[in-house]
């Protein structure tokens, strides 16, 4: 995305002044910030993903007051037969599986990757939506085909009505809306209350960002740590002596117990870093990636390189830090100072057709072998 259009996505802000006076402060209203953003997706694109496995979708209904949730893959015919309003079908992770739904993630690209999480695009009917609700996570939301009345709110009540199956605020007092249409686009901070109310039939994409609890991510890292323990300490006490109160835990079992989990449970500040290179660069659970069959040679995968460039995968997730690059979860020990070409790959998700050096010709060839990567015909 050149610096015109990035200006012209941010109502001509520099991405520079948008950190500074919104990120995670004020919400921003854009008008027509991406013109031609109807012609993305349209309906019968998102059901034809929604009828697939391997696909994240929820099917949200309101009747009667009530809130209904389903889950997929649904049928294309059993979408169709759904009534004419109060409901919307939504689609996570398009971007996985859409060249577009990638192209659009990309654009705002002056956040860095790691933040990035996916494109959810929803399909909705006049009065279809998910209700008044709150995300622990800044959004773009941005206008596709048709049009939608959003109304937000900063209250500090931020109460859900119990027994819901979506997380509905109990009360929510809308400050400001509204009536947005194709190519309009819309920045809420976490915790701003918020509500999307179809008008007519409409497409709408919501850029989100990966936001960890301090829960989730000591989870993770403990979970990582686990896997790199190798000791040979085994507990003994050959000085155990005979007791009366067999209930009562010996304090020299205790000592033992302390030291051996010290001894084993230390680790660097070279560990930690690994873990958050590992860990932001995984795929979610249900990606899988398939390797090229028959699988070029590695001359003849280098001379469709240099004819025609390469391009990571959709579902690829390829980061760097001052030390190594991170691909799905994998390191490669490769200082990016020293590696513009994988640092080019990184930051563009593609490579211009060239000669690639011996070194990072075979971490690539790699990539192409394990499905990651390929050529970009």
């Amino acid at each position: 995305m050149t610096i015109t259009t990035q200006l012209a996505l941010l109502n001509n802000l520099s991405p520079i002044e948008f950190m500074r006076k919104h990120w995670q402060k004020e919400p921003l209203f854009v008008s027509s910030s991406i013109p031609n953003a109807a012609t993305f997706i349209d309906r019968n694109t998102l059901f034809e993903l929604a009828s697939h496995e391997g696909v994240e979708s929820r099917l949200v209904i309101y009747t009667q007051r009530k809130w209904d949730v389903q889950y997929g893959p649904f049928s294309k015919p059993f979408l169709k037969k759904l009534p004419k309003k109060n409901w919307t079908l939504l689609v996570q992770g398009v971007n996985l599986h859409l060249q577009k739904a990638s192209d659009l993630l990309n654009s705002f690209a002056f956040l860095p990757y790691a933040r990035l999480d996916d494109l959810m695009v929803s399909y909705a009917v006049p009065g279809g939506g998910v209700g008044p609700h709150f995300d622990s996570y800044d959004v773009f939301l941005l206008q596709g085909e048709g049009c939608r009345q959003w109304q937000i709110s900063n209250q500090n009540d931020l109460s859900l009505v119990p027994d819901e199956p979506l997380k509905i605020l109990r009360r929510f007092k809308p400050q400001q809306e509204w009536s947005v249409n194709p190519g309009d686009l819309l920045y809420l901070p976490p915790q701003y209350a918020h509500q999307g109310t179809a008008i007519t039939h409409c497409v709408t994409y919501s850029i989100g960002f990966r936001s960890p609890s301090a829960q989730d991510l000591t989870h993770r890292f403990f979970n990582f740590l686990q896997d790199r323990v190798e000791t040979s300490e085994q507990y003994a006490d050959p000085e155990l002596r005979a007791t009366r109160h067999p209930a009562l835990i010996p304090t020299t079992l205790q000592s033992s117990f302390l030291n051996i989990l010290k001894n084993n449970t230390r680790w660097r500040q070279e560990d930690i870093l690994q873990f958050i290179g590992e860990d932001l660069s995984t795929p979610k659970d249900h990606i899988t990636f398939e390797p090229p069959s028959p699988a070029l040679s590695k001359i003849n995968f280098l001379k469709l390189v240099r004819k025609y460039g390469i391009r990571l995968t959709l579902t690829s997730i390829l980061l760097y830090d001052n030390l190594a690059f991170y691909i799905n979860g994998e390191r490669h020990h490769s200082p990016p100072s020293k590696n513009k070409t994988l640092l080019t790959l990184a930051d563009h998700r593609k490579l211009p057709p060239s000669n690639i050096e011996p070194f990072s010709a075979n971490i690539l060839y790699q990539w192409y072998r394990c499905g990651y990567l390929h050529i970009d015909q």
